[in-house]
């Protein structure tokens, strides 16, 4: 009957729908924006990609530790700023932090993150392009003096600057 036929539809969408939203955590591929607007994000990925010599799932997985970083060690208001204007940040800090139980045992900070980039492959080198790249983007997105205020404001984070 068509009453069953649409509820087998349903399950059927929000399977497809729970597998896509798993992907985003699980796939070692960046993840596409969902329902267009994801511009900043996508520019963002292929500017650290190109600037740091890096791949683009590498280069997302970056932006995630390190703005999930700076949302948890820099003054909220200018990082949630930045994060707002980056459409599929929150997405990329969700999936980097997916990791949670590894991340935990190094504790936090500057080190902690320069360790789980480490693990990406990066070398400092690599890292310190990939920082100014960053904030580059930042003063480009909120203007230099609320970046200015993120990256005096962070402990440790002065030093790439």
């Amino acid at each position: 009957t068509l009453a069953s036929r649409n509820r087998v539809r349903g399950r059927t969408s929000l399977v497809f729908q729970a597998a896509r939203a798993q992907d985003q955590f699980t796939s070692t591929h960046p993840v596409k924006p969902v329902e267009g607007g994801g511009g900043h994000m996508d520019e963002l990925i292929g500017r650290l990609a190109t600037k740091a010599g890096i791949d683009s799932a590498v280069a997302e997985k970056t932006i995630g530790i390190v703005l999930g970083f700076l949302r948890n060690e820099g003054p909220s208001d200018k990082v949630q700023a930045l994060i707002d204007q980056i459409p599929g940040a929150e997405a990329a800090i969700a999936a980097s932090s997916s990791n949670g139980g590894f991340s935990r045992l190094m504790g936090g900070g500057v080190m902690a993150v320069g360790t789980r980039l480490m693990a990406l492959g990066l070398g400092m080198s690599e890292i310190q392009n990939v920082a100014r790249e960053l904030f580059r983007f930042g003063r480009d997105k909120i203007g230099a003096d609320q970046m200015g205020e993120i990256i005096s404001g962070t402990p440790g984070l002065s030093q790439f600057a």
